[in-house]
């Protein structure tokens, strides 16, 4: 979608301008993994307008092949305005302009599920299946295990509101439980703690795990907390990891942090202390450096700070989407012990130095890197950088991550 982001705090009805950007889920996690180095892939519907002009040019500017991206002529780019504050506010307000876009068109049949199965990965958002009957058979069709298909990542970002609108005009069934239908057909789900309580009741991360068993990792987010991560034991004693390119296909087990339950192991990734510019696209950018880890096939403990490092990226940026830190960069502090870690102080501008802008200590607020997160993707590991300039024309290759959606990310991974 394109977003209209204030030019200073208040009432949207005292805003007296936007600027223009993009938003979405989908193509935050998509446009984080391609400037991360990853090949991402965002399939998707716009409109033949202007703002559909706009979104696919400023996703593609990113890295993100935008090829598989179609243009309808009889339905309009979505966009939204929103105001300055943090989302939790009571006052912030949120105005979505999507119904009966070119996005809600997105239907079985209508995407090529030859593209959509062509990433590593296979990235998807619960807010697509609430915006018409027709996303939400594609959802179902997506998350429907096949043989052949790829790891299948899901986000579950309940929105209640959005929600609430498809059961009022009928055009969706009750939220939470479409939501908990999607995440059991999907390997990889990334659900926030406040969410899971909020959408189907359930409190704390090993509940959360008990009312999803099925997928191999479940990735609990629990704000200041840090992230819960469950890996899946295998038959024959080893953990599935979550790897793309077969069971087991994780780094093994990280002893200091984690604990075996019957079916389990359960590693606890603690959250960093950040200096919070803009508290927005924390949950996809942990989606992303959480993907990015699982590419390349890191441990989950590791996968997990990577999430952290990313979110910690947008969160001190205004707007939704940030530089990522440097690969060499983030390695290190991701492998940095217990004690060092937990010392670590992310403040601004410390994506675009090296370890200058983090501290051991700091008086400034804190919040949790692991924000509540949206959209579909599918991605791998590329050796460099796509090129900006000519986002598309890259040698031929098999994607990261596939996007299905409202927005994308590198050809590691597809999102529609």
């Amino acid at each position: 979608m394109v977003t209209f982001l204030p030019t200073r705090r208040g009432r949207l009805a005292d805003v007296p301008s936007f600027d223009r950007g993009i938003g979405g889920a989908e193509s935050n996690v998509a446009c984080a993994l391609a400037a991360a180095g990853h090949r991402a892939k965002w399939i998707s519907r716009v409109g033949a307008d202007g703002f559909g002009d706009h979104l696919v040019e400023a996703i593609a500017a990113y890295g993100v092949d935008t090829r598989a991206v179609r243009r309808d002529p009889h339905r309009p780019t979505g966009v939204y305005f929103r105001t300055a504050d943090d989302r939790d506010a009571d006052h912030h307000e949120v105005i979505y302009y999507r119904a009966g876009s070119a996005a809600s068109a997105m239907a079985p049949g209508v995407l090529d599920v030859a593209d959509l199965w062509s990433g590593r990965v296979l990235h998807l958002s619960g807010i697509t299946a609430a915006l018409s009957p027709q996303c939400l058979a594609l959802m179902r069709e997506l998350t429907t295990r096949a043989p052949g298909r790829p790891l299948v990542s899901f986000d579950v970002n309940f929105r209640p509101g959005l929600w609430r609108e498809a059961e009022e005009s009928g055009t969706g069934g009750p939220g939470p439980r479409v939501l908990l239908e999607l995440a059991r057909g999907a390997d990889l789900v990334f659900v926030g703690e406040d969410e899971a309580e909020a959408a189907w009741g359930v409190c704390g991360a090993q509940a959360i795990r008990a009312a999803l068993p099925e997928p191999a990792v479940l990735v609990v987010k629990r704000g200041p907390a840090g992230a819960t991560v469950f890996s899946r034991s295998t038959a024959e004693g080893g953990t599935d990891s979550g790897g793309v390119d077969g069971a087991g296909g994780g780094a093994g087990r990280d002893t200091d942090t984690d604990t075996d339950t019957d079916t389990d192991t359960v590693t606890d990734v603690p959250a960093l202390r950040v200096d919070v510019v803009a508290p927005v696209g924390a949950g996809d950018a942990f989606a992303a450096g959480f993907l990015s880890g699982t590419l390349r096939d890191l441990p989950v403990r590791d996968r997990a700070r990577h999430g952290h490092l990313m979110a910690a990226a947008a969160l001190t940026v205004h707007g939704d989407l940030a530089t990522p830190p440097d690969r060499a960069h983030a390695d290190r502090l991701a492998a940095l012990d217990d004690t060092a870690w937990a010392d670590l102080r992310i403040g601004p501008g410390w994506t675009e130095t090296t370890a200058d802008a983090t501290e051991a200590s700091s008086d400034a607020p804190e919040a949790s890197s692991a924000a509540p997160g949206v959209g579909p993707t599918a991605a791998h590991p590329t050796a460099a950088h796509p090129t900006a300039a000519h986002p598309t024309e890259a040698v031929e290759t098999r994607a990261d991550v596939t996007v299905t959606g409202l927005s994308g990310t590198d050809e590691e991974v597809r999102t529609p």
